[in-house]
């Protein structure tokens, strides 16, 4: 069985991104926005509710949101990203409070997991780089990122509600070409 990756390259998250957004497909664009920007499990994202991300008093999307994760069960406060607030943006129009943010129009519940995984395999495999990507990759890829940019380890361990740093190292998805860049590039030598 092959194990779910990071998506590495820089480009492909963009395309990722604007896939659904071109498409003119909100929910599947707001889905990817926030998986990406908030390392959330895809199980804690279908969750999400509009009354969760909207003030509907103020007729805008909140700045931030708090949830319990489902598998922790630990409480967690998520500032949103700017991409994140544009992409609701777009989106309000069929936001209903208490309705699921991610709603399957069908069943006027929120999508299932698998639907989630298909519709970003599909997006994936259009652009030519679904090898290892699932849903679990965009939360791969937000902490992959994240220690790219050099936050630390230990940040983003707390942001993945981890126990451990050897889990957080797994999940960043290092490769060896990656180590070895770092061996080549300290120089110590005047």
């Amino acid at each position: 069985m092959a194990t779910t990756q990071p998506i590495r390259n820089k480009r492909q998250v963009h395309q990722l991104i604007n896939y659904y957004k071109t498409k003119n497909q909100p929910r599947n664009y707001v889905l990817t926005v926030i998986c990406l920007h908030t390392a959330l499990r895809i199980s804690d994202v279908l969750r999400l509710t509009c009354s969760d991300v909207y003030d509907f008093a103020k007729n805008r999307p909140k700045k931030t949101i708090t949830l319990t994760e489902g598998k922790t069960k630990k409480s967690k406060t998520i500032a949103l990203h700017k991409n994140i607030i544009q992409a609701l943006k777009a989106y309000y129009h069929i936001a209903k409070p208490g309705a699921p943010l991610i709603l399957n129009s069908q069943t006027g519940k929120a999508i299932t997991r698998v639907h989630a995984y298909r519709l970003l395999r599909a997006a994936a495999e259009h652009m030519g780089f679904a090898q290892h990507v699932s849903c679990h990759s965009l939360r791969k890829t937000f902490g992959y990122h994240a220690w790219k940019r050099g936050v630390s380890p230990a940040v983003i361990m707390e942001i993945y509600n981890h126990n451990s740093l050897s889990v957080t190292r797994r999940y960043l998805g290092v490769t060896q070409d990656e180590l070895n860049n770092v061996y080549l590039n300290i120089n110590f030598a005047a």
